[in-house]
């Protein structure tokens, strides 16, 4: 074998061996990165949940000048959360502690109050700010002056308040309602009169969250 046979046999044999390197540095590619989207975050209002309430009952606008009565009672509903906004559902019953509404001739006393509310607001961090609205039905009793219905007569309720996280479970709120009820009958001793009434609520609650 002649020189340059020897020296092309050494070139080829070179580049063979070579050739998977260069195949592999060709098919090689960076892994695509993968990518997970952010969790969702939840508002910590949605859910469902219980608590307590108390505060004060007037006639009055200002619920803490003139006549008023200690109140208290219990409620239970679900939040939900769409498009940042929370909705949500309650179910409440007061006691009023016969709180007294005038009617012509004298007044009238309301004791007990079941409410079903609707309720939307916006939540700033642990902190949500909502209004509602819904019905309620009101028991009435009569007074030494006047006679009244004696049973529960519908109206209509609308408020506003803030709730405040406290932990994962806890919340507490601040919450101001007004409820109108309409057409109540009364007999004064002398005529008889169907007179709208109303009343303003102030109340702290606490909730628990499941």
């Amino acid at each position: 074998m002649t020189k340059t046979v020897k020296s092309f046999a050494l070139v080829l044999t070179a580049a063979f061996a070579t050739t998977p390197v260069f195949a592999a540095d060709l098919t090689y590619s960076e892994p695509t990165p993968s990518y997970e989207a952010p969790a969702a975050t939840s508002s910590g209002f949605t859910g469902a949940y219980a608590g307590i309430h108390a505060g004060v009952s007037s006639e009055r606008i200002n619920p803490f000048s003139g006549e008023k009565e200690f109140m208290g009672g219990i409620q239970g509903g679900y939040n939900g959360e769409v498009g940042g906004v929370i909705v949500g559902g309650e179910l409440e019953y007061s006691h009023l502690g016969d709180t007294e509404v005038g009617v012509p001739g004298g007044t009238l006393k309301e004791r007990h109050r079941v409410a079903a509310k609707a309720k939307a607001g916006a939540a700033m961090g642990e902190t949500l700010l909502y209004g509602t609205a819904g019905m309620a039905m009101t028991s009435l009793r009569d007074t030494g002056s006047v006679r009244g219905p004696d049973g529960w007569k519908p109206g209509y309720l609308l408020g506003a308040g803030v709730e405040q996280n406290l932990n994962a479970n806890l919340s507490a709120k601040v919450e101001y309602n007004y409820v109108r009820t309409n057409d109540v009958r009364s007999f004064n001793g002398v005529s008889t009169s169907n007179t709208d009434i109303s009343d303003h609520v102030i109340k702290g609650g606490l909730n628990y969250k499941f």
